[in-house]
């Protein structure tokens, strides 16, 4: 794994207004993840991991300290520098799967390329690669409804891996998958990260996800209480 570091972030603290003052979600994180990682924030239901993957994903911003994403510091950003930031270098994948449930599979991959205003060839060509890569190509005119939830997930998936980005983070992927389904998706993301570097953090608290992790770092009460290389 080369050691160039995508995210780093040095004494983050996160606060949100309660009726009783503030609540500390994260409290002085320091963290440097590098490219082609397969990292894990692990943790309970509060921890602080979904806060954190909002954060370096410039969905949200710290109150203290520094976090830097791809040399950009997020609290520098504007809402279109941040906006710019995910559109081209930053790949999402939630629970839910928040697919669009009107457009088919094919629209749903295809989505986040008409941001980038690429011609229509270049957008198929991307597409049609994506749905390949995860086993889905003979499902392209079928809308969501008609798939079963582990199709979903690999729609979502190929989603954000079209446009090939140098980070995706993923908030608890496997939390609406049976077990089969759970170990198909992470085989892909294991398959995608070997063959294109792409660097993907996790949060999760699934035991199954943390059995493919390179990496797991564990998140208490917002602070990180371990940080270990794995080797499985």
């Amino acid at each position: 794994m080369e050691n160039t570091t995508l995210i780093s972030i040095e004494a983050l603290m996160k606060y949100f207004p309660t009726s009783g003052g503030s609540f500390t979600a994260l409290n002085g994180i320091d963290l440097k993840i590098g490219r082609a990682e397969f990292t894990g924030v692990v943790g309970p239901s509060g921890s602080g991991k979904t806060t954190l993957l909002n954060i370096i994903g410039s969905l949200d911003s710290p109150s203290e300290g520094k976090a830097v994403v791809l040399g950009q510091s997020i609290s520098d950003l504007n809402p279109k520098q941040a906006a710019l930031l995910r559109r081209k270098k930053l790949g999402f994948i939630f629970q839910s799967y928040n697919l669009l449930p009107v457009y088919t599979v094919f629209e749903n991959v295809e989505f986040p390329l008409l941001l980038l205003k690429l011609n229509d060839n270049v957008r198929r060509k991307m597409v049609m690669d994506s749905l390949e890569w995860l086993g889905l190509t003979d499902k392209i005119t079928s809308k969501p409804s008609q798939l079963s939830g582990g199709e979903c997930q690999r729609v979502a998936i190929a989603r954000a891996m079209v446009k090939k980005p140098e980070i995706v983070l993923a908030d608890e992927p496997t939390a609406n998958l049976d077990a089969a389904n759970s170990h198909n998706i992470l085989k892909s993301m294991v398959q995608l990260n070997k063959e294109f570097g792409t660097t993907f953090l996790f949060a999760t608290h699934d035991e199954k996800v943390i059995g493919y992790l390179k990496r797991k770092i564990s998140l208490v009460d917002g602070k990180i209480t371990t940080d270990e290389i794995r080797n499985n």
